[in-house]
């Protein structure tokens, strides 16, 4: 018998989706789970849901699920990203691009729910210096102890524009982007994915190839709140800048770029997510792990198993377990001339990695 690769890592299925395509999940400081589902070309009855009881339950509403041209800043259109915080507030990040259109003027939101009364406590919406027509806002990290309520950095991984973090003061919903089309929010050039052993492009249904390009993605928050690290999703880099530089609009975006830090190749990840010591998690969605990234920068695969195909979001719970959507993203048609390749279902997966959230934001 010959070698054969090893797979290591202690998995737990959570859930199994037989539905539409999942690609957020946080779990609240009480444990529930959140789910969220992008409109990508799967028939999306909700695009958030909750977990109770084995079943996927629209949250917090079916009504807020359902658009309303009439008041599309209280509807929910296409959510990329859902994250608690600790703090019995859940926030979600509407794209309001369905199958990355241009997005809806007006309804691209950052809203904040209140899991003790469910409902919408305060939504924040964007102008158009802020959100272009090439945008796609993805993920979401936050910091309550700066300002007067807090800040929020959201990534721009805009596929086809400049990739960004978008700065948002939560007190009076003024918003900036910085890092605006800079080096390490837009996609490597040389970067050539391979996933399962394939190449990934688009290939569309009439022939047509290009190369796979989604600027900054993944993004984290040290404990103190001091760093924010990111990286592109068309890129195997980690990088970070100081949270208070990134604030500090007296500093021109074209000098922001020297404050940035480079921490060196993680492999090509999603999302990422950090605990209440400092450590870094973050897929290799090339090669089926989990890679963590301690404070002084020395870098552990945790889990290596075929069953991780494509690592999306990350959360971690109250019960020192680490939660992560697999979606294979990867096996969509637009990426095999028009023949969807997914296998359901889809995957909520976990392991223990005894570390707790940061909820010190």
């Amino acid at each position: 018998m010959l070698p054969m690769e090893e797979y290591f890592g202690k998995l737990e299925s959570i859930y199994a989706f037989y539905g539409a395509m999942p690609t957020g999940v946080t779990v609240s400081e009480t444990g529930r789970i959140f789910i969220c589902f992008p409109k990508w070309g799967d028939d999306v009855q909700f695009t958030v849901a909750e977990i109770v009881e084995g079943k996927l339950l629209p949250y917090p509403s079916m009504e807020t699920n359902s658009v309303n041209d009439g008041n599309l800043k209280k509807s929910f259109i296409s959510v990329q990203s859902v994250v608690a915080d600790g703090k019995d507030t859940l926030w979600v990040v509407d794209t309001a691009a369905p199958n990355f259109s241009e997005p809806i003027k007006g309804a691209v939101k950052l809203a904040a729910v209140d899991l003790k009364t469910n409902q919408i406590r305060r939504v924040y919406t964007f102008h158009d210096d802020v959100v272009l027509p090439t945008s796609y806002l993805n993920d979401v990290r936050f910091d309550f102890r700066v300002g007067k309520v807090g800040y929020a950095y959201i990534t721009d991984s805009a596929p086809n524009g400049p990739g960004a973090i978008i700065v948002v003061d939560l007190e009076t919903g003024t918003a900036f982007r910085r890092l605006d089309g800079a080096h390490a929010t837009s996609v490597d050039p040389y970067f050539l994915p391979k996933v399962e052993g394939k190449v990934l492009m688009n290939r569309s249904e009439n022939g047509t190839v290009s190369p796979f390009t989604t600027s900054v993605d993944g993004i984290a928050i040290s404990p103190d709140g001091k760093i924010l690290f990111f990286c592109p999703l068309s890129s195997r880099q980690l990088y970070s800048i100081s949270t208070e530089v990134l604030r500090d609009r007296a500093i021109p975006d074209q000098e922001l770029q020297f404050h940035v830090e480079y921490w060196g190749e993680k492999g090509a990840s999603d999302g990422m997510i950090t605990d209440a010591n400092g450590t870094v998690y973050a897929g290799d969605y090339e090669n089926n792990s989990i890679r963590m990234i301690k404070p002084d920068g020395t870098m552990e695969t945790i889990a290596h198993d075929p069953r991780i195909l494509w690592p999306d979001t990350f959360s971690i719970g109250p019960d020192g377990y680490l939660y992560f959507i697999v979606n294979q993203l990867h096996r969509q048609a637009k990426y095999h001339y028009g023949k969807d390749l997914r296998q359901k279902p889809y995957s909520l997966l976990r392991m223990k990695i005894n570390a707790l959230p940061d909820y010190t934001m």
